[in-house]
């Protein structure tokens, strides 16, 4: 899927060897810097905060909307139309969030998101990216090498399965609707949602 990264470049800097933090990441690191000096902020406190906010938090607000499509097909197809406005429905919105779109994983189609340039990334519904998906390794190799990426993350898809690479930019970000795991018939909402997972959400991981 080609993009047209000309106006991502006004939104971020990027240098090809080693990257230079962004004012925002300054900012946040000498005030974090003075907090920790002044004996007002408790490093692992501050760690324990970034943790709840990266893996339990934002996650669990795409996990409700992926198991809200799996449950009730009015809203799968508001999602599949108008993602942002669907997601926006569950009180998901915001900056990084305005220009959503849904991709669906089928038996037959994968779909993996990255930011080719920098690390674009759904906040609203992920909370804060990993570490991995900043990195210039992946950011290159799920392009040139998307197999062997997920291999690595243990996701091994069938050879006839069609992958599809989604590249997220300033403009649009990309959330995966994974497949409903089998023998999930009988489960309610919050039960489903309790099953999904950040990196299903990315496309590294099948549930």
């Amino acid at each position: 899927m080609a993009h047209d990264h000309h106006d991502h470049h006004q939104h971020h800097h990027h240098d090809h060897g080693q990257e230079p933090p962004s004012d925002m990441a300054l900012r946040v690191k000498a005030l974090e810097s003075l907090l920790m000096e002044k004996g007002l902020v408790d490093p692992a406190a501050l760690d324990a905060i970034v943790d709840h906010f990266e893996h339990k938090v934002g996650p669990r607000n795409g996990a409700r909307v992926v198991a809200r499509a799996w449950t009730d097909p009015a809203y799968k197809a508001r999602l599949m139309e108008d993602a942002t406005a669907a997601i926006a429905e569950l009180g998901y919105s915001g900056g990084q969030g305005d220009h959503m779109v849904v991709v669906e994983n089928t038996p037959d189609v994968h779909n993996l998101v990255v930011c080719t340039l920098c690390s674009c990334y759904p906040w609203p519904v992920l909370g804060l990216p990993p570490v991995w998906y900043k990195s210039s390794a992946y950011r290159s190799r799920a392009v040139i090498d998307p197999r062997g990426v997920l291999r690595e993350f243990g996701t091994e898809l069938p050879a006839d399965t069609e992958v599809r690479i989604w590249d997220s930019t300033a403009e649009i970000r990309y959330l995966v609707l994974p497949q409903r795991p089998a023998d999930t018939d009988g489960l309610d909402e919050d039960a489903l949602s309790a099953l999904v997972t950040r990196d299903g959400m990315i496309g590294t991981a099948r549930l």
